[in-house]
């Protein structure tokens, strides 16, 4: 770990409840950063809050609905008014919506995953840059998936967004990258999280979800899922001034589940 990379930096995290979040919050507040943190669930948000403040970071947590830009404004603000800026947005959150085939699959849930995994990005970008053009420039992370560089038959409206992010992180890259802000975007393969244990109860059933689980890491090279604090590595990484010609890149972090 590179002590104090992010001494000075203030980083916004979405979905900083959830696995992912919380472990890139917990990364960045030991390499110095100062935090907002936001999310839905308001009691796992709080939890995280202060796990990085007995740790001795400098964070505030606020909940916010990502597909709102009044809320992502307000998030952007906080950044400004409490730690003086904002250098990094990690556009972290993110939702499964349910496991069914094209055909059966629920439109309002296709429509909700569509809008936290893909407007929810769009709006993260749209309301960070200003507050990053402020600080001279800085960096983007968005969540991506190996989902977003393959297909599945039974979640369509997941792949369908982070295909989507993707697209969106590449667009960021061209359009931010002459204003001194680096948009990149980080694919994990599964991940030991809530979300995984969703899908899988959603393939096989609960009582079939181990069996899920094990034909799914048959399919990764290096024999089972990442760990929620590898990928929050890469994403400090990303966002760090050691990722400074960095731009535009999709980066899968898969265990070789996906070469390309």
């Amino acid at each position: 770990m590179t002590a104090g990379r992010y001494a000075g930096k203030v980083a916004l995290i979405t979905g900083a409840a959830g696995g992912i979040g919380r472990a890139t919050a917990e990364r960045l507040a030991q390499e110095g950063a100062a935090l907002v943190l936001a999310d839905l669930a308001e009691a796992p948000l709080a939890a995280a809050a202060e796990a990085v403040r007995s740790a001795g970071g400098r964070v505030v947590a606020a909940t916010a609905d990502v597909t709102r830009l009044p809320d992502f404004e307000a998030l952007v603000a906080r950044a400004e008014r409490d730690f003086g800026g904002l250098d990094l947005l990690v556009n972290n959150a993110g939702i499964e919506g349910v496991v069914a085939p094209i055909e059966s699959y629920p439109l309002e849930v296709f429509d909700q995953v569509l809008a936290v995994n893909v407007r929810g990005v769009f709006l993260g970008m749209r309301a960070a840059a200003p507050a990053l053009r402020r600080r001279g420039g800085g960096a983007i992370v968005n969540l991506a998936s190996v989902a977003g560089v393959s297909g599945d038959p039974n979640l369509s409206a997941y792949v369908a967004s982070k295909h989507a992010v993707i697209g969106l992180t590449r667009s960021g890259a061209l359009a931010f990258g002459p204003q001194g802000i680096r948009v990149n975007a980080v694919a994990p393969s599964p991940v030991e999280t809530r979300m995984m244990r969703s899908i899988e109860s959603g393939m096989g059933g609960e009582q079939n979800a181990p069996a899920v689980k094990k034909l799914v890491t048959e399919r990764i090279p290096v024999g089972r899922y990442a760990e929620p604090a590898e990928v929050a590595a890469l994403i400090a990484f990303l966002g760090s001034d050691e990722a400074r010609f960095i731009n535009g890149s999709i980066y899968t972090i898969d265990g070789g589940m996906t070469p390309i």
